[in-house]
C-alpha cells in the first residue's frame, strides 16, 4: 500500500467519531432548548409568605417603625373541591410624614433600598405598574412569576393638614362619597382627587376592606355606609338593619358590618327611608355608635327621619346632609348642585354634600373643588361638622 493511499483512507476512519461528536452537540442543544421552554413551577405559599415577611420587616426597620405596613393575600379563583391557591401577597406601605406635614423622603429612600436588598437576595425582578397621585405600584417576580405587589403610599392629606379647627371663619364644606366597596377602579379614580374627602364604604362587598384600608392609608376619612331598610320594600343589600330586629340582632349585624370596613370613624345610612324613621330601631343602633366612638351623618333619605335626633339623644356626635350632588347624573345638573352646596356653606357657615363615584360626579369635583378652595371655601372631613 502506498503512502498516498494511506492519506486517502484516513478520513474514512474518522467519520464515526465525527458523527458521534455532531450527534452529542445536537442532543445537547435540544435538551437546552427543551429546558428553556419548560415553565418554572410556582413558589409554594410558604415561600411566598416567607419573602413577604422579609419585605414587611425591611420596611418597618428602614423607617424605624414609623411606616404603616400591611399586607393582604391574593388568591386564584377557587376551583370546586380544591384548596385556595395563593398567587401573591399585596404589601401596603404608607410613607411616614415629617413634622412639617411632608412625606419623609429619607425614610422612603431607605425603604426602597431595603426592598432592593431583599429582592436581590432572592433573585427577584421588579416590574413597574401604573400608579396614581400619591401611589407608586410595582411587582416583584420570582422565577418569572409575580409573588409580591407593592403599594408605596404617600398620604395626600397629612395628619397636620387634615385638622381643621371649628373656629375657622371661612365657610366649610364636607364632601362624602357613598357606595364604595365593589369596584376598585372607582376607588382608584377617586384617589386622583387629592382633597379632603370622606369615603363611605358599603359593608360585605368584595372589596370593602381593601378600599377602606387604602383610603385610610392615603389620608382620606373612612365611614361605614350602613345599609338600612327602605320603604321600597326590596332588599338593597345582602345584610341590612330593618324595623322589628331585636337588640341582639341589631348589635350582631352592626358589628359584622363594621368588621368589614376597617378604620371607619363614623357612619351614614345607605337608603333607610323606612329604618331611619323607626324610633325603636334608631334607639337600638345609636348606643352602639357611642360605644365605638363613631359619629353619625344622617343622609336624610326621608323627611320622616329620626336618626339625627336619636344620635344626639344617645350622646353621639352628629350632622346631616344638606345637598345630594348627583340624583341626576349629568355634568350640568351636578355642577348646579355643587354650586348650591357652596351657597349653603357660605350662608350657614358649613354644609355637607353627598355624592357617588359616578364618572360625571368625579369630573365635576375635579373641576370645582380647586375652584372652591380658591374662592375661600375650606374643604373639611365630615367629622369636622358634627356636634
Amino acid at each position: 500500500m502506498t503512502r498516498g493511499s494511506n492519506r486517502l483512507e484516513q478520513p474514512s476512519s474518522e467519520k464515526p467519531i465525527l458523527k458521534y461528536f455532531l450527534f452529542c452537540i445536537l442532543a445537547g442543544a435540544l435538551l437546552v432548548a427543551g429546558g428553556c421552554k419548560k415553565k418554572s413551577a410556582p413558589l409554594p405559599a410558604a415561600a411566598i409568605r416567607g419573602i413577604t415577611r422579609e419585605f414587611v420587616l425591611a420596611a418597618r426597620n428602614a423607617s424605624e417603625g414609623r411606616a404603616e405596613v400591611g399586607m393582604r393575600p391574593e388568591y386564584a379563583a377557587r376551583q370546586p373541591g380544591k384548596a385556595q391557591v395563593l398567587l401573591a401577597d399585596r404589601i401596603y406601605v404608607t410613607i411616614p410624614m415629617t413634622k412639617a406635614g411632608q412625606a419623609d423622603r429619607a425614610a422612603r429612600e431607605a425603604i426602597e433600598r431595603e426592598f432592593a436588598r431583599v429582592a436581590e437576595y432572592h433573585h427577584m425582578m421588579r416590574v413597574e405598574r401604573p400608579g396614581a397621585p400619591g401611589l407608586e405600584r410595582f411587582d416583584y417576580l420570582a422565577q418569572g412569576r409575580r409573588t409580591q405587589s407593592i403599594h408605596l403610599i404617600t398620604p395626600l392629606v397629612s395628619a397636620a393638614a387634615a385638622s381643621v379647627t371649628s373656629t375657622s371663619r371661612n365657610p366649610r364644606l364636607a364632601v362624602v362619597i357613598d357606595d364604595l366597596g365593589s369596584d376598585p377602579a372607582q376607588a382608584d379614580a377617586l384617589f386622583h382627587l387629592s382633597y379632603r374627602l370622606t369615603l363611605s364604604v358599603l359593608p360585605h362587598h368584595s372589596n370593602s376592606t381593601e378600599i377602606a384600608e387604602e383610603a385610610h392609608r392615603r389620608g382620606y376619612q373612612v365611614m361605614l355606609h350602613l345599609p338600612v331598610a327602605s320603604t321600597a320594600g326590596k332588599l338593597e343589600e345582602p345584610v341590612e338593619l330593618h324595623p322589628g330586629m331585636d337588640s341582639g340582632a341589631v348589635q350582631n349585624t352592626f358589628a359584622s358590618m363594621l368588621e368589614t370596613v376597617p378604620y371607619a370613624s363614623g357612619v351614614n345610612n345607605h337608603e333607610g327611608s323606612l329604618g331611619t324613621s323607626d324610633e325603636k330601631l334608631m334607639d337600638e343602633l345609636m348606643p352602639l355608635l357611642r360605644q365605638d366612638k363613631l359619629f353619625f351623618i344622617d343622609s336624610r333619605t326621608t323627611t320622616a327621619t329620626v336618626a339625627e335626633s336619636a344620635a344626639r339623644a344617645a350622646g353621639v356626635l352628629a350632622a346631616r346632609r344638606n345637598v345630594f350632588l348627583d340624583d341626576e347624573q349629568t355634568v350640568g345638573a351636578i355642577r348646579k348642585q355643587f354650586v348650591l352646596a357652596i351657597h349653603d356653606a357660605r350662608e350657614k357657615g358649613s354644609a355637607l354634600a353627598i355624592g357617588h363615584p359616578h364618572p360625571e360626579t368625579l369630573q365635576v369635583l375635579g373641576e370645582m373643588l380647586p375652584e372652591a378652595e380658591r374662592e375661600g371655601v375650606t374643604l373639611v372631613f365630615a367629622s369636622d361638622l358634627v356636634r
